[in-house]
């Protein structure tokens, strides 16, 4: 992991297209801005692993369907 210390105000740029400002920081919460071209998702991590965990299940439930209608 890449540790690095900004100053509201001051931005990082990834992969030359997303752009990750901070926008306030009080106490212990900062709160910062993306700017991402639209084909880029962006999500909260808990909101990106309920994501993953659901299309998990999914893809499991599927493939038990697909076997159940092969017999």
């Amino acid at each position: 992991m890449l540790a690095l210390t900004r100053k509201k105000g001051e931005a990082l740029v990834l992969n030359n297209n997303i752009e990750v400002t901070i926008l306030e920081i009080r106490g212990d919460q900062v709160k910062i801005g993306v700017s991402a071209p639209k084909e880029v998702p962006i999500y909260r991590k808990e909101v990106y692993l309920q994501i993953q965990k659901e299309n998990e299940a999914a893809s499991s439930l599927d493939s038990l369907e697909a076997l159940k209608n092969i017999l």
